[in-house]
């Protein structure tokens, strides 16, 4: 059976679309302070006739397409908030807003899902079921899907599928990132304290260094993902942040690192933890220091369900081609729409929407990061078009 192609009803939205994104870009709002873009959300949705729900999660909106006969429902995910970033383009959409910038695309997936919306909405009599979207603030932060599942965005009615996407700008325009499995790593962070005895610089021997206790701890760290972490799967231990001392001729009391651990896998993640416990107990132990290590496990993998991405792979390929799906793009990066697929079949998928023709690559949190807008209308026909493979099945 042919599926829906939306592109040319997408296309018809084009100046609309492009216009919202970037009126969304001049305005950024950073993480549960999404106040002028939830409104502008809620007043589309409500607009269009969705039963809307505001502040859900502190800035989040849902707003539920109910559809005349009974089906599935399926969840669209778009998050809203921006980054704390001065912007360094110059064009006359740049951010308004000093120290904040639309620097991930987020300005995009917000003009998406309200394309889709339109789309949908035009079809309610035809509709089997309900399409629940669901605007996310805080995503950056990690803190807004956690937020708006504890508000019960996920019950009544429980979503039977949910979908998303990601602006992806490291990918050729038209491109799409469409893997099976773990698409996006879990993301853990972590805090470790190294305590060892101050004492004078110029009298390394009567003090118990923690400065090179630490030095050794970070390097042996290194060895976790290329020795322990089996090399067919992935692991990424960064320590970001080192702490420590307040003159150039004291060796200080204690030392203070802090980092992050990614992984696609669970029992990987549960590997690494332990071998941090191991290397930095042990090193501190053999150098007459203590180490306390702390994490913190923030995130879960993004991992696309088979049978739902296998299904809109024959959706997309019909809209794009072929050639254009990529079964290898992932990324180390992390994301919380992962919560919201975590025992719920999904799919996130990558949209490819490289700026052509630059001489320096600006990737995702930069201050020069932007996209080619021709993704707008091609994000809001492939969306539509993975929703209405549950919800317009005869389509």
């Amino acid at each position: 059976m042919a599926k829906m192609n939306f592109m040319a009803e997408a296309e018809g939205l084009r100046d609309e679309l492009i216009a919202r994104r970037r009126d969304f870009h001049r305005h950024p709002e950073l993480a549960f302070e999404e106040f002028r873009t939830a409104g502008i959300v809620a007043e589309e949705l409500t607009r269009l006739g969705l039963e809307v729900q505001t502040g859900v999660g502190k800035t989040g909106v849902v707003g539920l397409l109910e559809g005349d006969q009974d089906g599935p429902t399926v969840l669209v995910r778009a998050d809203m908030d921006a980054l704390p970033i001065c912007e360094e383009n110059t064009f006359d959409f740049a951010s308004a807003e000093p120290g904040r910038m639309h620097a991930c695309g987020h300005d995009g997936h917000t003009t998406i899902a309200l394309g889709v919306a339109k789309l949908l909405s035009r079809r309610r009599e035809q509709v089997k079921g309900r399409v629940k979207f669901v605007f996310q603030p805080a995503e950056e932060v990690a803190g807004g899907a956690k937020a708006m599942i504890a508000d019960g965005v996920l019950r009544d009615p429980r979503p039977d599928v949910s979908l998303g996407l990601h602006i992806w700008n490291g990918l050729p325009f038209g491109a799409l990132g469409v893997a099976d499995g773990p698409v996006m790593a879990g993301s853990s962070e972590f805090t470790l304290k190294v305590t060892g005895k101050g004492g004078h610089a110029a009298s390394p021997h009567l003090a118990v260094d923690p400065v090179v206790c630490a030095a050794h701890v970070i390097t042996a760290f290194q060895t976790i993902a290329s020795r322990s972490v089996n090399p067919l799967d992935s692991a990424v231990v960064s320590v970001t942040q080192m702490q420590a001392g307040t003159a150039f001729n004291v060796i200080p009391q204690d030392v203070e690192l802090r980092g992050t651990v990614r992984t696609f896998r669970l029992e990987v993640r549960d590997l690494v933890e332990r071998r941090m416990f191991e290397i930095s107990e042990g090193i501190a132990g053999a150098m007459g220091c203590t180490a306390e290590l702390r994490l913190n496990h923030q995130l879960l993998p993004v991992v696309n369900h088979p049978d739902v991405s296998a299904r809109l792979r024959e959706v997309f390929r019909q809209i794009v081609g072929d050639d254009r799906l990529s079964l290898n793009e992932r990324t180390m990066g992390a994301e919380d729409v992962g919560l919201f697929m975590d025992n719920i079949p999904g799919m996130y998928f990558f949209l490819g929407a490289k700026v052509p023709d630059q001489d320096v690559y600006y990737g995702h949190h930069h201050p020069r990061f932007d996209f080619v807008e021709e993704a707008l209308p091609l994000g809001v026909a492939l969306l539509a078009a993975a929703a209405a493979e549950y919800v317009l099945p005869e389509g």
